[in-house]
């Protein structure tokens, strides 16, 4: 797992940087530079540009994560490549189209409470097109086994951006429609550094015609795009939903709980960006045994350092909402559930690339469809009985029903899971650790020392208890390298 360790541990420290800015940008810089109103506008086209990419790319992006190592000839590979650049700018060009046939319409959605949002609804369409070339370009590094880059721009750059711009919008060098526009730009301006990489990497050789196996492709893509969007959609679906029942402000006071918890996510993205790629190549070469040890170690070394990220979350999450202004305070209720959705997709190890690079996808691309459905009925039911609470505990039901099947589903279909003694272990000590320190705080009067304080103690007690018991061999593994580096 060397090339896996290698590429997660610094895809990791690129997610958490992100993140870190991130969390600087929702829980300080947007509340204090923004109004609710305008904070929840960001969120509202940040939320809908990431619903509406996946009808952009069609699932091609990790179509060419599985199709691309199956080809023996460079000239069929490099047609692949071609195709994925087509392809979104026809579906770009034909959703377009219908937006500035039927933008008044569109408009006219919008009219009344929220109208805030009508002038930029176009910025939703150029959000949407330039994350999907993006990641088209991203699976193009990827398949090299190049991640760290692109993990970098996809979490790290356009973060760094907003912070600027939202630093500019303090300073009033720029007014709040300017941000909005650079905002937008920002993306655009990341596809572009992205797709000047992957052309280092590898420039394919132009070809007008169609890769072999068209057929399958197109069927492997538009099933792939259906699990993307019930992936997108399982998420995001309830920040766009919440627009439609309650003021637009609501979105930004939801988000705020819903980013909090989505930390615990980090590990499993910088993971992801890696393993995809090589569950596709074990697959495509029968490697199953190589497999089982992946899906069991990704499971464990996830589990164990989300779960140390869960334990932080939960047990300073009062005084985390401390340091938030008051107009942007939501239930801690929110950030549990959520929490737990996230520590559950990490459990999974790299299942989902178990699934969609295989043959099998589409029973649980069924299932997820459904769940979807499923998920839309219970935002409609639950959002206007209980507010913003509604769509999380829709959100919690929805994502956890979808991980319970795919989990059971890899179990029956190739006979593996990725469970061992150490999971229940871990989840022990997740479980001890969250309890003994929610409740119990440092007495200072500042609550970003409060925080640091318990975090530094919880850190050390559970890095000592993870290294004592060798939780994760990959992490006793990598904290070994480390002290032999410190101390030669």
């Amino acid at each position: 797992m060397g090339i896996v360790a290698k590429q997660s541990l610094n895809n990791l420290i690129s997610t958490y940087i992100g993140f870190g800015v991130g969390a600087l940008n929702v829980l300080f810089l947007y509340p204090k530079f923004l109004t609710p109103e305008y904070y929840g506008l960001v969120a509202f086209l940040l939320s809908a540009g990431n619903l509406f990419w996946p009808f952009m790319a069609l699932g091609i992006h990790n179509t060419i994560v599985k199709f691309y190592t199956s080809f023996n000839k460079k000239e069929d590979a490099d047609k692949l490549l071609n195709f994925a650049l087509f392809l979104p700018l026809l579906l770009g060009a034909i959703i377009g189209g219908l937006g500035y046939l039927f933008y008044d319409v569109i408009l006219s959605y919008f009219d009344g409470e929220n109208d805030l949002v009508q002038p930029y609804i176009w910025g939703i369409f150029v959000i949407a097109i330039a994350t999907a070339y993006f990641e088209v370009f991203f699976a193009w590094a990827k398949v090299h086994f190049k991640s760290v880059f692109g993990t970098l721009m996809r979490e790290v750059f356009h973060r760094l951006a907003i912070s600027t711009l939202l630093l500019f919008l303090f300073a009033e060098l720029i007014s709040v429609h300017s941000f909005i526009y650079l905002l937008i730009g920002v993306f655009v301006l990341r596809t572009l550094g992205m797709v000047v990489y992957a052309l280092k990497l590898h420039a394919p050789q132009l070809y007008f015609k169609s890769p072999p196996n068209l057929k399958n492709i197109l069927n492997y893509s538009l099933l792939i795009f259906i699990a993307g969007t019930v992936a997108v959609a399982l998420f995001d679906l309830d920040k766009v939903m919440i627009e439609h029942f309650m003021p637009i402000e609501n979105v930004s006071i939801y988000g705020i709980a819903i980013y909090i918890a989505t930390v615990i996510a980090v590990p499993s993205k910088a993971m992801h960006q890696i393993t995809n790629p090589i569950t596709a190549k074990y697959l495509n070469h029968g490697e199953h045994d190589l497999m089982a040890d992946l899906y069991k170690r990704s499971s464990n070394t996830l589990f164990l350092i989300s779960g140390l990220v869960f334990i932080l979350i939960v047990v300073n999450v009062n005084q985390l909402y401390v340091l938030i202004p008051e107009e942007y305070r939501a239930g801690i209720s929110i950030v549990f559930l959520i929490s737990i959705v996230k520590l559950s997709d990490n459990v999974l190890g790299n299942n989902n690339s178990i699934i969609f690079n295989s043959k099998y996808y589409k029973t649980v691309l069924l299932a997820g469809v459904l769940l979807v459905g499923v998920a839309f009925v219970l935002n409609v039911w639950l959002i206007p009985i209980y507010g913003i609470y509604g769509a999380a505990y829709a959100t919690f039901a929805s994502f956890l029903a979808y991980n319970l099947f795919k989990l059971i589903f890899v179990r029956i279909t190739f006979g593996i899971h990725p469970f061992t003694l150490k999971s229940l272990l871990i989840a022990l000590m997740i479980l001890a650790v969250s309890l003994s320190f929610y409740l119990w705080d440092f007495t200072f009067n500042f609550a970003l020392l409060n925080i640091l304080m318990k975090s530094i103690l919880v850190t050390v007690i559970y890095v000592i208890i993870s290294l004592k018991a060798d939780l994760s061999n990959d992490v006793t593994f990598f904290y070994t390298k480390i002290v032999k580096k410190m101390t030669s």
